[in-house]
């Protein structure tokens, strides 16, 4: 009797290493954990403090040790100044995504976290997030300042009102901001002594659409030391964030003159699709900056006004070749559909959930455009009938993006083609389908007669 020959295991393929100079580092607030291949030094692991000069020693020890690239986690800020000093130093440094490092199997500790960055990045299994050049990250740094100006300087704004409120004037019932000329007219006036309710009303612009009658009766009021003292305080603090957010309004400025092309574009910037002038919008014309920079109008985009193009070019920079399509791109966004599947069949088609301030500004963007009377608004109302408000903001964000970047990538010019455009064309693919399935069941699609014809 003959006995079959044993099955002989399958051998697994062995991963090749794709970085064989790679080190890896785990980032912490106070110390930094840093690997290196055993064959590079005889102490792989070692940990430096995270003042400047242990910094400059952690760049050194890797120069010595031949490393050519660093694999480390995006923890808070902590990453920033190791981040500038390695790539100063001709090291190329990839920063993961600290949700798609898998914790290392077993006992979790700061050596074992360096260790196995520095074992997938090896192997090539680490996948680099999106860090922009220095000039775009200079200026997302100005623009995102100048958010947090703005945060401040509502804030007491708020304080304003409640100043008010606890005097009972009732200037925010009469006046649409009271942070606008004929408010701050009013307050200042306030402040200055003057609590006559007439002669505050004199201080009314003329475009304010309440009479002075509405407003006189509303600053009658019961005025207290101390309130005036809180209202003169908020006022004050007020005035010190706006002289703060036109300075920073020239560093912008500033920093956006050495992004400029050398030569102008050819065509000239075409008008405007929207007239109306925000609410603390930058002291300069930054349609115009935009336009010399990326040689395409990026506001002909129904909802991207000209601050909201600015930012999206600070937090995407002006060159999106690190997305090869408008899809990787997309996705990058967390604006594509999910597809968690498992046995063949799809479980989830969730978006996911993330932080990425460039996802936040197409969202409101979106919220923006459904109140335009263009294509792109009707796309959003149609949705918003059907799936509701929430898919339907991620629906047309998923839009805006594609136009993005295929208007700053490729040079594409946007037309609108109207909300009516849009309506036909739905309204065509819906017959189509319509007449296709009636075939199918063996129908024809005719038109209804038209009533009071024979």
């Amino acid at each position: 009797m003959t006995l079959p020959n044993p099955v002989k295991p399958r051998r697994q393929p062995q991963l090749s290493a794709v970085h064989t100079h790679a080190a890896g580092i785990d980032i912490g607030a106070e110390w930094h954990v840093v690997a290196v291949p055993p064959v590079c030094d005889a102490e792989p692991v070692r940990s430096f403090q995270s003042f400047t000069g242990d910094l400059h020693r952690l760049a050194d020890w890797l120069v010595a040790c031949g490393v050519e690239t660093v694999a480390m986690e995006s923890t808070g800020v902590y990453w920033i100044p190791l981040y500038e000093i390695l790539a100063a130093r001709g090291l190329q440094v990839l920063l993961a995504n600290a949700r798609t490092v898998k914790h290392v199997p077993g006992r979790k500790t700061d050596v074992n976290d360096a260790q196995w960055l520095q074992q997938l990045h090896t192997y090539g299994l680490l996948r680099g997030s999106f860090h922009p050049p220095a000039e775009i990250a200079a200026l997302r740094a100005y623009l995102r300042q100048r958010e947090r100006l703005l945060d401040y300087a509502a804030q007491h704004v708020q304080h304003m009102q409640k100043a008010l409120t606890q005097m009972n004037l009732k200037l925010q019932h009469v006046v649409s901001d009271i942070t606008g000329q004929t408010g701050m007219q009013i307050i200042r006036a306030i402040l200055a002594g003057t609590h006559d309710p007439q002669v505050l009303a004199n201080f009314r612009d003329r475009r304010c659409k309440r009479s002075a009658a509405d407003i006189a009766q509303a600053l009658e009021g019961h005025y207290r030391p101390e309130h005036l003292f809180a209202l003169q305080q908020a006022v004050a603090l007020y005035d010190t964030y706006q002289t703060q957010i036109a300075a920073c309004d020239q560093q912008i400025e500033a920093a956006l003159a050495p992004l400029t092309a050398p030569e102008p574009p050819a065509e000239p910037l075409p008008p405007p699709t929207s007239k109306t002038r925000q609410k603390n919008t930058l002291a300069f014309d930054v349609r115009a900056a935009l336009y010399g920079i990326v040689g395409v109008d990026l506001t002909q985009i129904h909802g991207l006004g000209s601050a909201l193009a600015l930012k999206l070019v600070a937090e995407c920079g002006t060159d999106l070749s690190a997305w090869p399509t408008a899809k990787h791109f997309v996705s990058w966004l967390c604006l594509s559909p999910g597809n968690k599947i498992s046995g063949g069949k799809l479980l989830s088609a969730r978006t996911r959930r993330t932080s990425n301030r460039a996802t936040s500004l197409l969202r409101l963007a979106a919220v923006t455009v459904g109140k335009t009377d263009s294509a792109l608004g009707a796309f959003y109302r149609r949705l918003a009938m059907r799936v509701g408000k929430a898919k339907a903001i991620t629906a047309t964000a998923r839009k805006l993006a594609m136009l993005f970047y295929n208007t700053l990538r490729h040079g594409r010019d946007y037309r609108d083609p109207g909300a009516s455009a849009y309506e036909n064309r739905h309204r065509e693919r819906v017959l189509h389908h319509l007449e296709r399935r009636a075939r199918q069941l063996g129908y024809v699609l005719e038109p209804a007669p038209v009533a009071g014809v024979s």
